[in-house]
């Protein structure tokens, strides 16, 4: 009920779906921004449902708590305890090599405040397992959620980063002051 809830909810306030993840990739980062509202799931998960994309997705573990909890999982919710220092990066490179499908959706700013400090270690998992990173956005002016460039890491993250930033500024987040592509890599 909950799922059919999302995936309404994101046709009904005139959302609309563009450019779908192409279907032959079955194991990629999907990396999405911005990340400034707690909508940004609401909206994330509309857009997935409509895609029918079976996909990962990282959150701090305190999320899964009654009464979304079950949801959460439902949705591909993998609770992450960010008080321990685990070896994520690792664990997304064996999940890549090892699960087909393995799709797991990465929110490179890592808060929903303003940070110019995104984190690198999807590019690492990705690079590792041999993987594409898949851009993917919700733009709140144009109220579409969609995918831009799909590509292989090259090993040279200065680069790749221009990529990165040259898609993900021209995307307008729900809360634009919170939003900042970083310039350079951390």
């Amino acid at each position: 009920m909950l799922l059919w809830l999302l995936k309404w909810h994101f046709r009904l306030r005139g959302w609309k779906m563009v450019r779908p993840l192409p279907e032959e990739i079955r194991r990629c980062i999907i990396l999405v921004a911005p990340h400034t509202s707690a909508w940004d799931f609401v909206y994330g998960a509309g857009a997935r449902l409509h895609m029918r994309l079976e996909t990962l997705f990282l959150a701090k573990q305190e999320l899964f708590r009654w009464p979304i909890r079950s949801l959460l999982l439902r949705l591909g919710g993998v609770p992450v305890d960010r008080s321990k220092r685990v070896g994520l990066t690792e664990t997304l490179t064996t999940w890549l090599r090892e699960r087909d499908p393995c799709r797991i959706v990465i929110t490179p700013e890592g808060t929903r405040q303003r940070n110019a400090q995104w984190k690198t270690g999807f590019y690492y998992a990705a690079l590792g397992a041999g993987v594409p990173i898949a851009l993917a956005y919700l733009d709140y002016a144009r109220k579409e959620a969609g995918f831009g460039p799909v590509w292989m890491p090259s090993g040279d993250l200065n680069k790749d980063w221009a990529i990165i930033r040259q898609f993900y500024e021209t995307v307008t987040a729900r809360h634009p002051e919170r939003f900042a592509v970083p310039q350079e890599i951390p």
